[in-house]
């Protein structure tokens, strides 16, 4: 009698998982709602907590011309969540010694501009140096795509920075094509080539890659879309679209788990240098801001935590990060419009109860 007790009570509780496992899904597709046309761009979302996937589905399509369904192995553009990994490249030099993070800039580019002398690795990583953006730079009749050295190049037609190095946050796509460059600078090594055998590789990120046109390719891949005049259009490339260090990496909400694997077990880092990653910054001058090294950092549900956004021509993607609770929400999307972070928070909201 006892054992038939047990293997009721044991029934009844995978039952109550079950039951607790579908309605969590149903949720989703509820907060999901906009993207689920089948006929439309849409998302790959995907739900990773305690080291497993306990949610994973595509809605929508990849390509509008080819109607091909969106699936957790469609590999979207991240754009600005590249910046973990670009970071985590520089960290890693870190690491080996081979750079430090106090070093300046012109010590990898001597012939920088002299308003850039007081500009180190760290105030790159953290947005805090001040650069001109590339993009206000570029020539009116620009045609060519650009890439990480053209934005280099186009800092010579600036005379300042926005600010002195180290004393305030603004943004910038700017320092992360730097960056890019200092990998390769140090490294001896592409940026995109030093990526896939440094994390892309010892991780299994398979199809993940730093899309370099006529160099590599993407398999599986969402193309951007635009809604215009009615209608979605393809929009995937822009004249910034070629720049690696600021957003240029393809990858999919299966493989993306290997990383944040990765990251929250210390796998690449040491744990200091990863939680530091993931803190908030204290400038010269004292103040904080709400940024590490590739992570911005928020506080939600009374939980403070790395996130990040990325948008480009025809993408929106978002990520939330909760390392302490092993959670972790991400929204790819190839459609140019709306910021998903709104549906990442509704969704690892059903989590942290």
């Amino acid at each position: 009698m006892k054992n038939i007790i047990i293997g009721f009570i044991l029934l009844l509780s995978v039952s109550v998982q079950a039951q607790t496992k579908k309605q969590l899904a149903a949720a989703i597709d509820s907060i999901m709602n906009n993207y689920t046309a089948n006929d439309k761009p849409g998302a790959s979302v995907l739900v990773y907590q305690d080291d497993k996937i306990i949610f994973e589905k595509g809605y929508g399509v990849s390509n509008i011309n080819t109607q091909e369904p969106i699936k957790p192995s469609t590999n979207f553009r991240l754009a600005s969540v590249t910046k973990q990994f670009t970071a985590m490249s520089i960290l890693l030099l870190e690491k080996r010694h081979q750079l430090s993070l106090e070093d300046p800039i012109i010590k990898y580019f001597p012939g920088f501009p002299m308003y850039g002398k007081k500009i180190k690795i760290k105030h790159l990583l953290t947005h805090s140096a001040g650069l001109v953006d590339y993009e206000d730079l570029m020539p009116a009749n620009q045609t060519v795509q650009l890439h990480d050295t053209n934005c280099l190049q186009l800092m010579f037609l600036s005379d300042s920075l926005y600010f002195p190095a180290g004393t305030q946050y603004k943004y910038s796509n700017t320092g992360y094509a730097i960056l890019a460059l200092v990998v390769e600078q140090v490294s001896g090594q592409p940026f995109a080539q030093f990526v896939k055998e440094n994390i892309f590789k010892p991780l299994g990120m398979k199809t993940t890659v730093a899309f370099e046109d006529g160099k590599n390719m993407v398999a599986n891949r969402a193309y951007g879309h635009s809604f215009e005049n009615g209608n979605w259009i393809q929009t995937d490339q822009s004249l910034t679209s070629a720049v690696l260090g600021d957003g240029g990496i393809y990858t999919n909400t299966l493989e993306y788990t290997k990383w944040i694997k990765a990251l929250w077990s210390f796998k690449l880092l040491d744990q200091s240098q990863q939680e530091r990653a993931w803190a908030k910054t204290k400038l010269e001058n004292g103040k904080i801001i709400d940024y590490g090294y590739g992570w911005h950092v928020e506080d939600f549900q009374n939980i403070t935590h790395p996130f990040h956004d990325g948008s480009s021509i025809g993408f929106r993607n978002s990520v939330g990060l909760f390392p302490e609770q092993k959670l972790m929400v991400i929204v790819l999307t190839n459609r140019n419009e709306h910021d998903p972070i709104e549906e990442v928070h509704k969704i690892a909201t059903l989590y942290l109860k």
